[in-house]
């Protein structure tokens, strides 16, 4: 059993070759909050609201995307990983990933 007081979801958008990471938390009181690419962290009231946020900017739940998917975003599902950080802060800096010249 998971005993972080907090759910942790990965999301992603593409803009031609660089992909833009977002990380969803909700939290036991039900409130949820997004890790933006500035490193902002986005307080929202609810898990929908915050996915409607993500939804709405054309982010994709990372753990919801097949190969496929994956493929007509212009990547491939091994090249890829969510960014991993000791700290929100030292995060920042890992929130968007170049995918380089090729696919």
């Amino acid at each position: 059993m998971n005993d972080a007081p907090f759910h942790e979801q990965w999301w992603l958008a593409s803009l031609g070759r660089l992909l833009i990471w977002a990380r969803l938390r909700t939290l036991d009181a039900g409130t949820a909050e997004v890790l933006d690419s500035d490193g902002k962290t986005l307080v929202y009231d609810s898990e929908d609201s915050a996915r409607a946020a993500l939804f709405d900017a054309e982010f994709v739940a990372f753990d919801g995307l097949d190969e496929d998917d994956a493929l007509a975003r212009g990547f491939s599902l091994d090249e890829i990983q969510p960014p991993q950080a000791g700290s929100d802060q030292e995060l920042h800096g890992r929130m968007t990933q170049s995918l380089g010249s090729n696919a």
